[in-house]
């Protein structure tokens, strides 16, 4: 196919299960491209000379170099080129923000709509796996170095599987009791799919990374304890795992949830399959969902999912201010989701059995722009009122994991006790100490995680050899 044939083609759209029978499943939304969409869609990628995509990728991923093999139907062969510089590529393809990095500097977008490069990512991991060909690369020899990474979500993943592969010994600890970090217990099976993180984490575990689950550095052993049984190095990735509240009036009743246990429940703990699995979890009627980001959509549609007749997002700024992804907006509205915009909550309202059964609000109107570039919301006076919900579940941000800060004398750490650590290193103010993801930068995405593990590895490998 000549190139002029090549330009004609448009994107091609991702099948997707229907709005109102996925709204009631936890199956996953979209269904994945076929063979021959892929190699149609690859085609439209014209081999740019300078790659400005790649620029865009956190993890440094050939794209041109993959995307070409998937037009000659070597699909094989590009989930080989992927995995070359990203372990977790049906991770990324499914849930990074590819439209604000690697597809938003596409030359095709500048005319048009960009190449789907987060389709094509996730078709062939996919394929890779579904036709049993995932193959373990040649282990280099040992070089007799121990690294410890304490927490196993993007970062911590993203360092053990660069660091195996340079011959170090490796060893993941994870508090909870399936690795993968925010992967399982932040993102929802239908979004996410709990057996692609299982399958990550175990492609892994092959090339030699030892995972320790139920192992909660800074109880079972502290950072240094870690060196004394003679670990080189230590990276901690544990992530943004604190809740936050707005500490208003009543959010301690019975039915006012965080994000961080809503989402835990339901994705890790399978609250949605009570009782037979033991962890329940309050399936309300009329759900508010106080936030606008990705986490906040993920709820509201855990909840339209566990029967919800009403989901309320209610968000303090405007649409256009939202954080989270357009298309998980788009899916959210799509299964019957009711966006509250300029409202926000100033109190929580319950029963005489301590459950709550309503709140009340305050209309907001956008003012100048704040710290974040976004127009501050102001309050308008006079415009409470009150609204009757059973259940809320507050999604508006999280803090980090003090844990390890407390346990771990001379880390150094900024006014919301996230560790400082050098943005091109991942080095702490402790020798061999490093750190990425979350627990650096506060709330963010899979893929800049992902991104600062591999900045750390480089370090950690470095740093390790010098010795």
């Amino acid at each position: 196919m000549d190139m002029k044939e090549r330009l004609k083609i448009p994107r091609q759209p991702m099948p997707e299960q229907e709005p109102k029978v996925r709204a009631r499943n936890f199956d996953e939304v979209p269904l994945g491209y076929t063979p021959e969409t892929a190699k149609l869609e690859a085609l439209r990628c014209i081999q740019c000379k300078k790659p400005a995509c790649v620029d865009g990728c956190p993890v440094e991923v050939d794209i041109p170099g993959f995307i070409a093999l998937v037009a000659e139907g070597d699909f094989i062969g590009a989930a080989k080129k992927i995995k070359s510089t990203n372990a977790l590529p049906a991770v990324c393809g499914r849930v990074c923000p590819q439209e604000v990095q690697c597809e938003i500097q596409c030359v095709r977008g500048k005319k048009g709509e960009p190449v789907a490069i987060g389709r094509l990512e996730r078709f062939v991991a996919d394929f890779e796996r579904a036709a049993g060909e995932v193959s373990i690369p040649k282990m280099p020899a040992s070089t007799g170095k121990r690294i410890a990474v304490v927490g196993s979500g993007p970062s911590g993943l993203t360092v053990a599987g660069d660091l195996i592969q340079l011959g170090h010994e490796v060893t993941i600890f994870e508090a909870l009791h399936k690795a993968g970090g925010v992967l399982v217990y932040g993102i929802p099976e239908f979004r996410l799919p709990k057996a692609i993180v299982a399958s990550e984490v175990d492609y892994l575990s092959k090339m030699g990374v030892k995972v320790e689950t139920s192992n909660v550095i800074g109880k079972v052993a502290t950072v240094d304890e870690l060196f004394e049984e003679g670990y080189d190095a230590v990276f901690l990735g544990t992530g943004a795992g604190l809740p936050t509240f707005m500490n208003i009036p009543g959010e301690n009743l019975n039915g006012v949830y965080s994000a961080n246990e809503y989402l835990t429940r339901s994705n890790l703990m399978k609250a949605y399959l009570f009782p037979e699995y033991d962890t329940p979890i309050v399936r309300g009627k009329n759900v508010a969902v106080v936030g606008g980001g990705n986490v906040a959509m993920d709820a509201a549609r855990t909840a339209m999912r566990l029967g919800a007749d009403n989901v309320y997002l209610v968000y303090r700024r405007s649409r256009k201010e939202m954080p989270a992804r357009i298309e998980e907006i788009h899916h959210a509205e799509e299964e019957g989701i009711q966006l509250n915009l300029l409202t926000t909550p100033i109190k929580y309202i319950g029963d005489d059995k301590g459950w709550v059964k309503s709140m009340e609000c305050l209309r907001m109107e956008l003012g100048e722009p704040d710290e974040s570039g976004r127009r501050r919301p102001v309050p308008i006076k006079g415009s409470e009122f009150i609204w009757d919900v059973d259940t809320v579940v507050v999604a508006i941000g999280a803090g980090s994991n003090p844990l390890v800060q407390s346990t771990t004398p001379g880390l150094d750490t900024n006014k919301w006790n996230y560790i400082i650590a050098d943005e091109e290193t991942g080095q702490t103010s402790r020798e061999g100490v490093f750190a990425g993801g979350d627990i650096v930068t506060g709330a963010a995405t899979v893929i800049l995680a992902m991104g600062a593990g591999r900045k750390a590895a480089r370090a950690i490998h470095k740093y390790v050899m010098s010795k």
